[in-house]
């Protein structure tokens, strides 16, 4: 990699940009808040407490401990190099350009295999909710995409606000669903505490390491913070209690309530709400669905426009895609490419059936990969024995571990490190060819452009 390419994305945005940033402690946290909260909210505890029975508890503690050196560490990078294309700005600087080109598209043509998945999670949730036929949960799928395209359409400084809005309003229900719900807890619902032993507590970890990913997601829009280097960590650290204030709330008030049964029904927060509010109940989950998903969605769509906007700039996709990239700009032709990408996404999972665990797999293992390569790179890029180092380092065994459980899945982010292989090959052939130079420049036909050769 060239000195000229280090110097551009080593130490972007405000400063070298000019543009002061328009994301402050709050709208940065609600942002944290909703790439990591997510959809979990909706099945999560439930499917935990089958796995776990009351010691399900120990998971969320458990992960939420677990998550705290990836977070952290994911801060700091993002702190110290504020760019749109985020981990793969990471790698880059510490790995060089194939491996960023390879975390790029794992998170861009990988990681956004989940975002039809999400507008399905969201849509089925009403759809079972009010009885509605398949046909209708896809029409709602497409629907709920409306409302983020249109404000990332505008920049972060709309789909910022209304983030804010949306995240307030789901931190404000989950706080009301506990409220509302805990009259109903039982105390004898927590025995037995082991019901399954200690393997299933190992399940129900497995299954809340994927509620607490998505610390990743942000990097992508680091430089449209204020002052990254104290915004970044803050907001991350606020991000950490509230998601797991919000699981630990949640996964006590299913077992206190629900206890053995919080596993029966496809739709268990509306079981949990409908035990004490039965008249409320379908209207305040079909609204919980809703901000669930436009949360995640409306963060994660203006994640993906920013780095592929970075990877056109860094011509690993193509440059038309560039506009946007830097910090400020509104990197509209690459949420269209976004968008077309989604398209093929939700024809392919509509084609099967709306079966959703092929697609969450490989939004996953994509997501594990990249967790591997930026860990790697952090140990190189943060100072040694520093704070963020040590996170880095502990993090390193943790996704070791996310490797094992990934397995076979990894195959799809094979594929993706392949394809950017062959790109890095490609390019070195292509700069060794000999370019001609128009006669009025002086120089002879058929000389080689210097650069390129270099």
């Amino acid at each position: 990699m060239s000195n000229r390419t280090v110097a551009t994305i080593a130490d972007p945005g405000p400063a070298g940009t000019g543009h002061a940033g328009t994301v402050g402690l709050l709208q940065g946290s609600s942002l944290y808040i909703a790439s990591v909260l997510g959809t979990g909210i909706l099945v999560l505890p439930a499917l935990a407490a089958t796995a776990a029975g009351p010691a399900s508890i120990l998971a969320v503690v458990a992960v939420l401990v677990l998550s705290i050196p990836l977070a952290g560490t994911f801060a700091a990078l993002a702190a110290r190099h504020p760019d749109a294309g985020g981990v793969a700005t990471f790698v880059r600087l510490a790995l060089g350009p194939t491996a960023a080109r390879m975390a790029g598209y794992w998170f861009y043509f990988g990681v956004c295999v989940g975002a039809p998945v999400v507008a399905v999670l969201g849509a089925s949730y009403i759809g079972a909710i009010f009885g509605a036929p398949q046909w209708v949960i896809v029409l709602l799928s497409v629907l709920i995409f409306v409302p983020p395209f249109v404000s990332n359409m505008y920049g972060l400084r709309v789909s910022g606000a209304v983030q804010l809005v949306l995240t307030g309003a789901l931190v404000a229900i989950v706080i009301g669903v506990v409220a509302v719900t805990l009259p109903a807890a039982h105390p004898q619902n927590f025995e037995p505490f082991l019901p399954n032993g200690w393997l299933g507590v190992g399940t129900a970890i497995s299954l809340f390491v994927w509620a607490f990913a998505g610390w990743e997601a942000v990097t992508h829009i680091a430089g449209e913070f204020r002052n990254p280097r104290r915004t970044i960590p803050l907001a991350t650290a606020i991000a950490i209690a509230a998601v797991g204030i919000a699981y630990l709330a949640l996964q006590f008030i299913t077992i206190a309530v629900l206890g053995s049964n919080a596993g029966d029904s496809p739709v268990p927060l509306l079981d949990l709400v409908a035990t004490t509010a039965p008249g409320v109940g379908p209207a305040a989950v079909a609204v919980i669905a809703g901000i669930v998903s436009l949360g995640v969605l409306n963060t994660y769509l203006g994640a993906f426009a920013k780095l592929g906007a970075s990877l056109g700039r860094d011509g690993d996709l193509p440059r038309w895609m560039a506009a946007g990239a830097e910090s400020g700009g509104i990197p509209r032709r690459s949420l269209l490419v976004v968008g077309l990408l989604i398209g093929v996404y939700f024809v392919a999972l509509s084609l099967a059936g709306l079966d959703l665990a092929a697609f969450i797999l490989i939004h996953t293992s994509c997501m594990v990969a990249i967790y591997a390569l930026g860990m790697w790179a952090a140990v190189r890029l943060l100072e040694r024995w520093s704070v963020g180092w040590w996170m880095a380092v502990v993090s390193c065994v943790f996704v070791v571990g996310l490797l094992i459980l990934a397995g076979v899945h990894l195959l799809v982010p094979a594929g993706l490190a392949l394809t950017a292989v062959i790109v890095t090959v490609v390019k070195r052939v292509r700069a060794r060819q000999p370019r001609p130079v128009p006669r009025e420049s002086g120089h002879p036909a058929g000389a080689t452009d210097p650069e390129a050769a270099h």
